[in-house]
Protein backbone atom coordinates (compact mmCIF):
# COMPACT_ATOMS: atom_id res chain seq x y z
CA UNK A 1 0.00 0.00 0.00
CA UNK A 2 2.77 2.40 0.98
CA UNK A 3 4.78 1.42 -2.09
CA UNK A 4 1.87 2.17 -4.40
CA UNK A 5 1.37 5.58 -2.81
CA UNK A 6 5.09 6.34 -3.11
CA UNK A 7 5.11 5.31 -6.77
CA UNK A 8 2.05 7.49 -7.39
CA UNK A 9 3.76 10.49 -5.68
CA UNK A 10 6.97 9.99 -7.68
CA UNK A 11 4.98 9.70 -10.87
CA UNK A 12 3.18 12.97 -10.11
CA UNK A 13 6.49 14.66 -9.29
CA UNK A 14 7.90 13.66 -12.66
CA UNK A 15 4.73 14.54 -14.51
CA UNK A 16 5.86 17.23 -16.93
CA UNK A 17 4.35 20.69 -17.04
CA UNK A 18 4.48 22.41 -20.37
CA UNK A 19 5.40 26.10 -20.45
CA UNK A 20 4.63 27.78 -23.77
CA UNK A 21 6.60 30.90 -24.80
CA UNK A 22 4.86 32.81 -27.58
CA UNK A 23 7.06 35.39 -29.39
CA UNK A 24 5.59 38.60 -30.82
CA UNK A 25 7.05 37.73 -34.21
CA UNK A 26 5.92 35.14 -36.71
CA UNK A 27 8.22 32.54 -35.21
CA UNK A 28 6.70 29.36 -33.80
CA UNK A 29 5.86 29.17 -30.09
CA UNK A 30 8.46 27.54 -27.88
CA UNK A 31 7.29 24.71 -25.63
CA UNK A 32 9.24 23.81 -22.49
CA UNK A 33 8.45 20.66 -20.59
CA UNK A 34 9.59 20.79 -16.96
CA UNK A 35 8.88 18.16 -14.30
CA UNK A 36 6.62 19.28 -11.47
CA UNK A 37 9.34 18.89 -8.83
CA UNK A 38 11.61 21.18 -10.95
CA UNK A 39 9.07 24.00 -10.68
CA UNK A 40 8.84 23.41 -6.93
CA UNK A 41 12.61 23.45 -6.47
CA UNK A 42 12.89 26.62 -8.61
CA UNK A 43 10.35 28.41 -6.41
CA UNK A 44 12.18 27.34 -3.25
CA UNK A 45 15.54 28.51 -4.65
CA UNK A 46 13.99 31.84 -5.71
CA UNK A 47 12.59 32.38 -2.20
CA UNK A 48 15.96 31.53 -0.62
CA UNK A 49 17.78 33.86 -3.01
CA UNK A 50 15.34 36.71 -2.35
CA UNK A 51 15.67 36.26 1.42
CA UNK A 52 19.44 36.27 1.13
CA UNK A 53 19.42 39.50 -0.90
CA UNK A 54 17.11 41.16 1.63
CA UNK A 55 19.33 40.06 4.53
CA UNK A 56 22.39 41.56 2.81
CA UNK A 57 20.48 44.81 2.20
CA UNK A 58 19.42 44.99 5.85
CA UNK A 59 22.97 44.28 7.05
CA UNK A 60 24.29 47.00 4.74
CA UNK A 61 21.77 49.54 6.07
CA UNK A 62 22.64 48.61 9.68
CA UNK A 63 26.33 48.95 8.87
CA UNK A 64 25.88 52.48 7.53
CA UNK A 65 23.72 53.43 10.51
CA UNK A 66 26.37 52.08 12.88
CA UNK A 67 29.07 53.95 10.96
CA UNK A 68 27.10 57.20 11.28
CA UNK A 69 26.71 56.62 15.04
CA UNK A 70 30.43 55.96 15.41
CA UNK A 71 31.22 59.18 13.52
CA UNK A 72 28.74 61.13 15.66
CA UNK A 73 30.15 59.84 18.96
CA UNK A 74 33.68 60.33 17.69
CA UNK A 75 32.88 63.98 16.98
CA UNK A 76 31.27 64.35 20.40
CA UNK A 77 34.31 62.93 22.18
CA UNK A 78 36.65 65.17 20.17
CA UNK A 79 34.63 68.22 21.27
CA UNK A 80 34.69 66.98 24.85
CA UNK A 81 38.43 66.40 24.67
CA UNK A 82 39.06 69.95 23.42
CA UNK A 83 36.73 71.42 26.06
CA UNK A 84 38.30 69.40 28.87
CA UNK A 85 41.75 70.45 27.70
CA UNK A 86 40.72 74.12 27.85
CA UNK A 87 39.18 73.58 31.27
CA UNK A 88 42.31 71.89 32.64
CA UNK A 89 44.48 74.70 31.27
CA UNK A 90 42.27 77.33 32.91
CA UNK A 91 42.27 75.36 36.18
CA UNK A 92 46.06 75.20 36.14
CA UNK A 93 46.29 78.96 35.53
CA UNK A 94 43.93 79.74 38.43
CA UNK A 95 45.78 77.34 40.76
CA UNK A 96 48.97 79.23 39.91
CA UNK A 97 47.29 82.61 40.49
CA UNK A 98 45.62 81.74 43.80
CA UNK A 99 48.77 80.13 45.18
CA UNK A 100 50.07 83.70 45.51
CA UNK A 101 49.60 85.28 48.91
CA UNK A 102 48.19 88.72 48.12
CA UNK A 103 45.69 90.39 45.79
CA UNK A 104 48.48 92.56 44.38
CA UNK A 105 50.59 89.51 43.47
CA UNK A 106 47.58 87.81 41.86
CA UNK A 107 46.84 90.83 39.68
CA UNK A 108 50.46 91.47 38.76
CA UNK A 109 51.13 87.84 37.79
CA UNK A 110 47.91 87.16 35.86
CA UNK A 111 48.50 86.66 32.13
CA UNK A 112 46.29 88.52 29.64
CA UNK A 113 46.87 87.29 26.52
CA UNK A 114 41.31 86.46 24.40
CA UNK A 115 22.05 59.27 23.59
CA UNK A 116 22.96 56.07 25.22
CA UNK A 117 24.45 54.91 28.48
CA UNK A 118 26.24 58.30 28.66
CA UNK A 119 24.08 61.42 28.37
CA UNK A 120 26.49 63.18 26.02
CA UNK A 121 24.47 66.39 25.60
CA UNK A 122 24.04 66.89 29.35
CA UNK A 123 27.76 66.29 29.87
CA UNK A 124 28.65 68.78 27.14
CA UNK A 125 26.37 71.41 28.68
CA UNK A 126 27.97 70.93 32.11
CA UNK A 127 31.46 71.27 30.68
CA UNK A 128 30.43 74.29 28.59
CA UNK A 129 28.98 76.00 31.67
CA UNK A 130 32.14 75.30 33.68
CA UNK A 131 34.30 76.83 30.95
CA UNK A 132 31.98 79.87 30.74
CA UNK A 133 32.19 80.33 34.52
CA UNK A 134 35.99 80.14 34.35
CA UNK A 135 35.90 82.63 31.46
CA UNK A 136 33.78 85.06 33.52
CA UNK A 137 36.23 84.83 36.42
CA UNK A 138 39.15 85.34 34.06
CA UNK A 139 37.47 88.40 32.46
CA UNK A 140 36.82 89.88 35.92
CA UNK A 141 40.41 89.31 37.00
CA UNK A 142 41.63 90.77 33.72
CA UNK A 143 39.61 93.93 34.33
CA UNK A 144 40.86 94.12 37.91
CA UNK A 145 44.42 93.66 36.68
CA UNK A 146 44.04 96.48 34.14
CA UNK A 147 42.64 98.74 36.87
CA UNK A 148 45.45 97.77 39.23
CA UNK A 149 48.13 98.37 36.60
CA UNK A 150 46.59 101.77 35.72
CA UNK A 151 46.64 102.96 39.34
CA UNK A 152 49.78 104.98 40.22
CA UNK A 153 51.84 103.22 42.89
CA UNK A 154 55.02 104.09 44.72
CA UNK A 155 57.44 107.01 44.50
CA UNK A 156 58.49 108.61 41.21
CA UNK A 157 61.90 109.10 42.90
CA UNK A 158 63.26 108.78 46.42
CA UNK A 159 63.62 111.98 48.39
CA UNK A 160 62.10 114.11 51.11
CA UNK A 161 58.68 115.71 50.73
CA UNK A 162 59.31 119.44 51.00
CA UNK A 163 55.71 120.52 50.41
CA UNK A 164 52.59 118.43 50.99
CA UNK A 165 49.22 118.29 49.22
CA UNK A 166 46.63 120.84 50.34
CA UNK A 167 46.52 124.46 51.51
CA UNK A 168 49.83 126.22 52.03
CA UNK A 169 51.63 129.53 51.66
CA UNK A 170 53.03 129.77 48.12
CA UNK A 171 56.83 129.62 48.34
CA UNK A 172 57.30 132.18 45.55
CA UNK A 173 54.39 134.63 45.90
CA UNK A 174 53.82 134.15 49.64
CA UNK A 175 50.05 134.12 49.12
CA UNK A 176 47.49 131.52 50.22
CA UNK A 177 47.60 128.63 47.80
CA UNK A 178 46.17 125.14 47.27
CA UNK A 179 48.94 122.73 46.37
CA UNK A 180 47.62 120.08 43.93
CA UNK A 181 50.50 117.66 44.48
CA UNK A 182 53.63 117.07 46.52
CA UNK A 183 57.15 118.40 46.09
CA UNK A 184 59.98 115.90 46.47
CA UNK A 185 63.44 117.36 46.97
CA UNK A 186 66.29 115.65 45.14
CA UNK A 187 69.64 116.40 43.54
CA UNK A 188 69.52 117.98 40.06
CA UNK A 189 69.60 115.33 37.33
CA UNK A 190 68.11 112.59 39.52
CA UNK A 191 66.01 110.25 37.34
CA UNK A 192 62.22 110.39 37.62
CA UNK A 193 60.22 107.20 36.98
CA UNK A 194 56.63 106.66 35.82
CA UNK A 195 54.49 105.35 38.66
CA UNK A 196 52.20 103.26 36.41
CA UNK A 197 51.90 101.98 32.84
CA UNK A 198 50.50 104.54 30.42
CA UNK A 199 50.90 106.81 27.40
CA UNK A 200 52.61 110.21 27.46
CA UNK A 201 49.97 112.84 26.70
CA UNK A 202 52.25 115.87 27.14
CA UNK A 203 55.99 116.44 27.18
CA UNK A 204 57.30 120.02 26.91
CA UNK A 205 57.35 123.48 28.43
CA UNK A 206 54.28 124.53 30.44
CA UNK A 207 54.78 128.00 31.89
CA UNK A 208 55.26 128.02 35.68
CA UNK A 209 55.52 124.20 35.68
CA UNK A 210 58.66 124.38 33.54
CA UNK A 211 59.43 121.15 31.70
CA UNK A 212 56.37 118.99 32.32
CA UNK A 213 55.52 115.36 31.56
CA UNK A 214 51.90 114.13 31.73
CA UNK A 215 51.02 110.44 31.51
CA UNK A 216 47.55 108.96 30.94
CA UNK A 217 47.10 105.57 32.62
CA UNK A 218 43.48 104.71 31.85
CA UNK A 219 40.51 104.15 34.17
CA UNK A 220 40.51 107.92 34.84
CA UNK A 221 44.07 108.11 36.23
CA UNK A 222 46.70 110.67 35.14
CA UNK A 223 50.05 111.72 36.65
CA UNK A 224 52.10 114.92 36.20
CA UNK A 225 55.83 115.46 36.72
CA UNK A 226 56.91 119.15 36.73
CA UNK A 227 60.02 121.39 36.96
CA UNK A 228 62.19 118.84 35.15
CA UNK A 229 65.68 119.71 34.03
CA UNK A 230 65.05 117.55 30.95
CA UNK A 231 62.23 115.35 29.68
CA UNK A 232 63.18 111.86 28.47
CA UNK A 233 59.94 110.95 26.65
CA UNK A 234 57.80 112.32 23.84
CA UNK A 235 54.05 112.64 23.28
CA UNK A 236 52.39 109.35 22.32
CA UNK A 237 55.16 107.20 23.79
CA UNK A 238 54.11 104.16 25.82
CA UNK A 239 55.78 103.82 29.19
CA UNK A 240 55.86 101.10 31.84
CA UNK A 241 55.91 101.56 35.58
CA UNK A 242 59.53 102.32 36.53
CA UNK A 243 60.58 103.71 33.12
CA UNK A 244 62.67 106.89 33.32
CA UNK A 245 60.60 109.78 31.94
CA UNK A 246 62.56 112.88 33.10
CA UNK A 247 65.33 114.26 35.31
CA UNK A 248 64.98 116.53 38.36
CA UNK A 249 65.51 120.24 37.74
CA UNK A 250 64.29 123.68 38.82
CA UNK A 251 62.62 124.96 35.63
CA UNK A 252 59.57 127.23 35.88
CA UNK A 253 58.53 128.89 39.14
CA UNK A 254 60.67 127.17 41.80
CA UNK A 255 62.94 128.00 44.70
CA UNK A 256 65.26 125.03 44.09
CA UNK A 257 65.60 121.63 42.41
CA UNK A 258 62.72 119.28 43.15
CA UNK A 259 59.99 117.24 41.46
CA UNK A 260 56.42 118.46 41.65
CA UNK A 261 54.27 115.29 41.42
CA UNK A 262 50.49 115.22 40.95
CA UNK A 263 47.93 112.39 40.68
CA UNK A 264 44.58 113.06 39.02
CA UNK A 265 41.52 110.80 39.08
CA UNK A 266 38.52 111.43 36.83
CA UNK A 267 39.65 114.97 36.02
CA UNK A 268 40.41 116.14 39.58
CA UNK A 269 43.63 116.18 41.62
CA UNK A 270 43.86 113.79 44.59
CA UNK A 271 46.39 113.47 47.38
CA UNK A 272 49.40 111.47 46.04
CA UNK A 273 50.06 110.23 49.58
CA UNK A 274 47.25 107.67 49.05
CA UNK A 275 49.24 106.12 46.19
CA UNK A 276 52.89 106.38 47.21
CA UNK A 277 52.69 104.25 50.36
CA UNK A 278 54.87 105.06 53.36
CA UNK A 279 55.70 108.72 53.78
CA UNK A 280 59.12 110.34 53.83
Amino acid sequence: MYKSKLKSLIKKAYTPITIMIIPHTNRKPLNLKIPSFGIFISIILWLIGTGYVFSIAIDTIEYYRMQQKVQYYSGQFMEMKATMSALKKAEAEFRKLFSLRSKEKVLENMETSDSGAIDMEALKQQIKKSVEDVGDIRDYLSQQRDLYMAMPKGWPLMGNVTSHYGRRKHPVTGGDDFHNGIDIGAAPGSPVAATADGIVSFSGWNGGSGNLVAVEHGFGYSTFYAHNKMNAVKIGQRVKKGDIISYVGSTGNTTGPHLHYEVWRNGSPVNPKSFIGGGN
